[in-house]
């Protein structure tokens, strides 16, 4: 008889999107575009930041970590999902489900961390003016910056392990397109719920907590901007925020569907279409939410290509 800390399965299975041959092939189609427009996208990003100095600012800086995370996200899920496409036995080992749900935890936890940092320093450049080169300087900025990163990669250690303690047995079939927490919960053998609300408890604090200090944050910028007695100042002020709350909005909306509720037990293919919108959606739209109108970046855009064009 098999002890509880064993795996009785050596692999599980993804359902992934059960469409028919013609739907896979298209759903690949427009995947694999995506995941290629997004990593240029946020690369594009990133080097920008990079080459100009007139975004090394903390706004830009975290900007970029937020870009690399992003990377992260997509690529954790998406070429897995791309290779299933194109076979009939969706299967991914145990050791492999287990690492690709840690690194979607780091990479989530670390870009809600990366989220309130952000809020912070709209906080401190819209409320405390004054104050802000001094608060938020270089030094610090990198400091909030690798904390995100190591905050994010050790808080999913603990809950990874117990799941990892856990006996599993058939049915070894993940409802999902990738091994993400609601859907692994449903397969260990025996009553899952205890497990269920540690997950639950461990998750939606974190993903709450910094929900909650991110609204805090614009209560207070809120409530700074409307005693700005003029329009064009108030305007200036909301348009340096404006991209940031699109992006807290999208992700966080998608976020608490899956992760904050108690129960697990009941996994439905619209789970996969908000998860979409969280690993795919998301990090397509970064680049353009935080570029779109941002004409330092479309500047820093024109000199890259500039340069370019003259070294050809």
């Amino acid at each position: 008889m098999l002890s509880k800390n064993q795996t009785s399965v050596k692999e599980f299975i993804l359902i992934g999107f059960s469409n028919p041959p013609g739907v896979q092939i298209f759903l690949l189609t427009l995947f694999l575009l995506v995941y290629i427009m997004t990593i240029a996208g946020n690369i594009m990003i990133i080097t920008i930041v990079q080459l100009h100095q007139q975004l090394h600012t903390p706004m830009y800086l975290f900007l970029s970590h937020l870009a690399l995370i992003e990377i992260g996200h997509m690529t954790n899920t998406i070429p897995k999902m791309l290779v299933d496409f194109l076979k009939e036995n969706k299967v991914i080992s145990v050791v492999g489900c287990f690492t690709q749900l840690y690194f979607n935890l780091f990479l989530g936890l670390t870009e809600n961390f990366l989220l309130v940092l952000m809020a912070y320093d709209r906080y401190l450049a819209i409320c405390k003016p004054l104050n802000y080169t001094t608060l938020m300087n270089a030094r610090v900025c990198r400091h909030f910056a690798l904390g995100c990163w190591i905050g994010g990669l050790l808080a999913p250690v603990f809950p990874v392990i117990m799941l990892c303690r856990l006996h599993f047995c058939e049915p070894n079939i993940i409802n999902h397109f990738f091994c993400d927490l609601a859907p692994v919960l449903t397969l260990p053998c025996g009553n899952k719920s205890f497990t269920e609300l540690s997950f639950f408890m461990c998750i939606s604090s974190m993903v709450l907590g910094c929900f909650s200090l991110i609204v805090l944050s614009y209560t207070k910028i809120i409530a700074t901007i409307l005693r700005i007695p003029s329009p064009r100042g108030r305007h200036k002020a909301f348009s340096t925020c404006s991209a940031h709350l699109v992006v807290v909005s999208i992700y966080y909306g998608s976020v608490m569907y899956m992760y904050v509720r108690p129960s697990v037990r009941d996994i439905r293919n619209s789970d996969k279409v908000v998860s979409v919108f969280y690993c795919v959606v998301t990090p397509f739209l970064n680049p353009f939410i935080y570029s779109l109108r941002n004409n330092k970046v479309h500047e820093a855009f024109k000199l890259m290509i500039g340069k370019i064009k003259a070294t050809i």
